[in-house]
């Protein structure tokens, strides 16, 4: 089947793409990417200590943050807002090629709790469409202003791209392979001469003048209305990922750190040198979004 919802795990999507093998999986629970397979490899990171009952945002994958970005004070809303927090409705195959399957997700206002409405009394509709080729997963999200009155939002898809394994060997005569994944390897170009506001460093602006931006260690960085038409991320081992945004106009690169990642009850204390976050969305201005609007952005990830 090309896509399935199976009666054993009734809470995940699965699709192949028949001709590649390529694969994905999506919770409904947050409408969260959890896995994504090419080539024989996974993609994407989860973290080891990902809590996956639904009581929290699963930490890995590409949740979909909406409609805020951290918290905001006008919104009493959940940190990154409640469309990686609520369970979405399955909507089924849109396309279905040789070459893709594409399949689609649902969340409105019906679906939040009355203290979500509560807290952003909007009326929406949320459509979020997942599109997997043999070396491509394609993700697009339409917001559409089902109310009388405009409203603002943020959004972001918030991707965990795994870094990969590398079989590191020992010279003789102590002769031990190591299995390694390391985020410092990792080169990301596309970004140079774009502004960033610094988190790490108390918001701080800069212009980025590296060709290649590095990870030595935590890292939180929103550059935002970024042109550049892709962003190439170099895994260090000739391999890597292309990521093209359409629609939105910012890039996140985030990794928490050693340091934080102890602190923290989802993410495994060895965890952060096995993922970068690079995350396309608009989130530096709000997007104001008139009565019966619709706003549509999304990304390509393309596997090297």
């Amino acid at each position: 089947m090309p896509a399935l919802l199976s009666h054993s795990q009734p809470h995940i999507v699965s699709i192949h793409h028949a001709a590649s093998a390529a694969s994905a999986e999506i919770y409904l629970y947050g409408a969260t990417l959890s896995s994504w397979k090419t080539k024989g490899k996974e993609r994407l990171f989860v973290s080891t200590k990902a809590i996956l009952d639904e009581s929290k945002a699963i930490r890995g994958g590409i949740p979909v943050v909406f409609p805020v970005f951290g918290t905001q004070e006008q919104f009493n809303l959940p940190q990154h807002g409640f469309a990686r927090i609520s369970k979405w409705e399955w909507l089924g195959i849109i396309t279905e090629t040789d070459e893709e399957i594409s399949v689609q997700f649902g969340l409105g206002e019906a679906k939040l709790t009355d203290a979500l409405r509560l807290a952003w009394p909007n009326s929406f509709r949320l459509t979020y469409t997942v599109t997997l080729t043999a070396d491509m997963l394609k993700t697009v999200l339409s917001v559409k202003n089902e109310g009388s009155n405009a409203f603002e939002f943020n959004t972001l898809l918030h991707t965990y791209l795994s870094v990969p394994l590398v079989i590191v060997p020992t010279p003789l005569p102590f002769r031990f392979d190591r299995n390694l994944q390391d985020v410092s390897r990792i080169h990301i170009s596309g970004l140079t001469g774009h502004t960033f506001v610094d988190k790490v460093a108390a918001n701080a602006r800069h212009v980025e003048d590296r060709e290649l931006v590095t990870i030595q260690g935590e890292v939180d960085r929103v550059y935002v209305d970024v042109q550049t038409p892709e962003i190439r991320v170099d895994d260090g081992v000739g391999g890597g990922y292309v990521v093209r945004k359409t629609g939105v106009r910012d890039t996140v690169v985030w990794n928490i750190g050693a340091e934080k990642a102890r602190t923290m009850a989802d993410m495994g204390d060895n965890d952060w040198p096995h993922y970068i976050c690079v995350e396309v969305g608009s989130v530096g201005e709000l997007v104001l979004l008139g009565r019966g609007e619709t706003w549509t952005g999304g990304q390509t990830i393309t596997a090297l």
